[in-house]
């Protein structure tokens, strides 16, 4: 009989297992977050001269990190009705967070402003990408939410994609020219890596979300590698550009470095 018992709640065990792991991971990834862009106020590197647009997607953003972090908790101490409820606010969220994440990316590059230790045209191109498939695996999360492991795997593989611009903030990016771009990508694939580590020690198996989750982060890059150099690419770095200091910035040039203190908002250097 006790045997019987302890078969009974090994499942409960293995799922209170996988949500502490979840739940630890969202406030790691939050702390990254808080971390990256603190570390740039403390620098003296973030300016409160941006244009408004700027600051309400700072707050959009950061907005996300705490619904995420709240959607954990709830899930951990399982308030499943709270983290339903919190789930379709973060759906309508994610929508202002992907048209105010591409705004804000082409005013960058038409005013000049692409940070200097990327090329510009690969930034017009990967930060909208990325907030595109960040929103892509949180949609097929909210689809598939009544398969939990599904649902949390790929809810997490999302959130690590928004670990790229904290990232940015921590490493000596323009010491890592001609590869600053893919220093970010590394740090945001340890995350999925990290999950299926630990879906190996806790079940000896890889769920299948990870290899899906994984799989699209290679081809997102694949496409940050290759498009900034096709004639699509120049096409839409000149359509973006069009009429704006922008458009006598070489796409496939890294930019001067800013003049005096390396502030967020501040012109290159000519």
């Amino acid at each position: 009989m006790a045997t019987l018992a302890q078969s009974a709640t090994e499942p409960e065990r293995a799922t209170a297992r996988e949500s502490r792991f979840f739940l630890i991971m969202a406030f790691v990834m939050a702390g990254i977050i808080v971390a990256g862009f603190s570390l740039q106020l403390a620098m003296g590197r973030s300016s409160f001269a941006s244009p408004l647009v700027v600051h309400v997607h700072a707050v959009v953003f950061m907005g996300w990190v705490v619904l995420y972090a709240l959607q954990n908790v709830f899930a951990a101490n399982g308030s499943m009705a709270l983290h339903r409820r919190l789930g379709w606010i973060g759906a309508a969220w994610m929508v202002a967070m992907v048209v105010l994440g591409t705004i804000v990316t082409v005013l960058m590059v038409r005013r000049g402003q692409a940070p200097f230790f990327f090329l510009p045209a690969q930034f017009l191109i990967f930060n909208p990408l990325s907030i595109l498939t960040f929103a892509g695996l949180t949609t097929a999360a909210i689809v598939l939410r009544r398969k939990t492991e599904w649902h949390r795997r790929l809810h997490y593989t999302g959130m690590a994609l928004l670990l790229g611009p904290a990232f940015g903030r921590l490493l000596p990016l323009p010491l890592l020219i001609p590869y600053a771009h893919e220093a970010t990508f590394i740090g945001v694939m340890l995350f999925p890596l990290i999950g299926v580590v630990a879906d190996l020690r806790r079940t000896g198996r890889i769920h299948p979300a990870w290899l899906w989750a994984i799989g699209t982060i290679i081809g997102l890059q694949l496409v940050i590698e290759t498009l900034p150099y096709s004639s699509a690419g120049a096409a839409l770095y000149r359509t973006a550009t069009a009429g704006a200091p922008g458009a006598s910035v070489a796409p496939l040039d890294y930019p001067l470095p800013p003049t005096g203190p390396l502030i967020t908002g501040r012109a290159p250097s000519t």
